[in-house]
């Protein structure tokens, strides 16, 4: 039977520590796993139904936090409720401080995809974890990938030529969205990667969705790869130690201040195989004029490294942002580009 609120133990009533930890246990946000058009706006609404209910569970959370508990004598006690009671009030306060969400991201059969879905969870976000976070970006070029495959990309994926399908790297991997639909749709291995700290969870989502991938064709590896760094909990020697080792390279909504455009044209220099069919793929969402800003002095960076990365083919697509608490849409234009070891047509050796 649901709890309500007048079955709260009062402080005033003086309950023992086992008391008000097992209501507080009962009050916890869990994290269901939401469709992926769920805002998490609406996401906060469905874990707490009604508005009475959620004041007055706000309301008895705050009591404890601010009561001394001075009837509890084992001071390890004490702490342990109001660390419970603190932790209940921070998932009602936001997706910044709400708990950890997993989400359902699903993709339609068509004419060049099979049906299936990806189960992606994204911890409570700190500080400024952005890799915690699942943007749509990913999602938009997830959804786009089977029309790469056999158009700007066909060289790589046609086996008819002789070659085995590619190894696949993702840069910036995050929450892993990209890399996870990338070794489904496409049928290759992908190895995805991100910093040391956003790594366990990274992880998880790769486990998670294991099986789905391998019935679908698809294999997976994750490891750490800090973008300019060397050292063996930067850099996972085991995956990248090999320089230039990936025939496709793949990265997303991953330039978010001034250093970023130049550590991710490095990192495809590092990682882009030299091959002529070797092909980097990028995503960058237009937000604002900052991300204009970005795209531009990445695509420049790029083009200007001693081996340089050309874009040969570009494109916008539609997605959306959740981002924001608010209950609108955020819809976002998406560019993305195609990079090759190439001239532009019409330039002069």
């Amino acid at each position: 039977m649901a709890l309500e609120p007048r079955d709260f133990p009062q402080m005033w009533q003086k309950p023992s520590s086992e008391e008000v930890l097992s209501t507080l246990q009962l009050l916890e946000l869990k994290p269901p796993i939401w469709g992926h058009k769920r805002r998490l706006s609406e996401i906060a609404q469905d874990q707490e139904a009604t508005a009475y209910f959620r004041r007055e569970v706000a309301t008895y959370l705050s009591s404890i936090v601010k009561s001394s508990l001075a009837w509890i004598e084992d001071d390890d006690e004490k702490d342990a409720v109001w660390s419970e009671a603190s932790r209940r009030l921070s998932e009602r306060c936001g997706r910044a401080a709400m708990g950890e969400i997993t989400r359902r991201w699903p993709f339609r059969e068509d004419d060049l995809s099979p049906t299936f879905e990806l189960i992606i969870r994204e911890p409570p976000l700190v500080g400024d974890s952005v890799g915690l976070k699942t943007w749509g970006s990913s999602y938009v070029l997830a959804q786009y990938l089977p029309r790469l495959g056999p158009t700007s990309l066909f060289r790589l994926f046609d086996e008819s030529l002789g070659e085995p399908r590619p190894t696949v790297l993702e840069l910036g991997s995050g929450t892993g969205l990209l890399g996870l639909a990338a070794a489904a749709l496409w049928k290759v291995p992908v190895i995805l990667s991100d910093l040391p700290e956003i790594m366990s969870n990274l992880h998880h989502n790769v486990e998670v969705n294991r099986d789905v991938i391998q019935a679908l064709g698809g294999s997976l590896d994750s490891g750490a790869l800090t973008w300019g760094g060397s050292s063996e909990d930067e850099v996972d020697q085991e995956l990248f130690a090999k320089p230039n080792q990936f025939k496709v390279v793949l990265a997303a909504d991953v330039l978010y201040d001034d250093v970023q455009p130049g550590l991710l044209a490095s990192a495809f220099s590092d990682h882009l195989s030299h091959h002529d069919d070797s092909r980097a793929v990028v995503m960058v969402p237009l937000r604002d004029e900052t991300a204009k800003r970005l795209r531009d002095s990445f695509t420049a960076i790029m083009a200007a490294q001693n081996l340089p990365l050309t874009c040969i083919e570009e494109g916008i697509l539609t997605g959306e942002d959740d981002w924001g608490e608010q209950d609108e849409e955020d819809t976002v234009e998406c560019w993305w580009g195609i990079f090759a070891r190439v001239q532009p047509a019409g330039a002069t050796a």
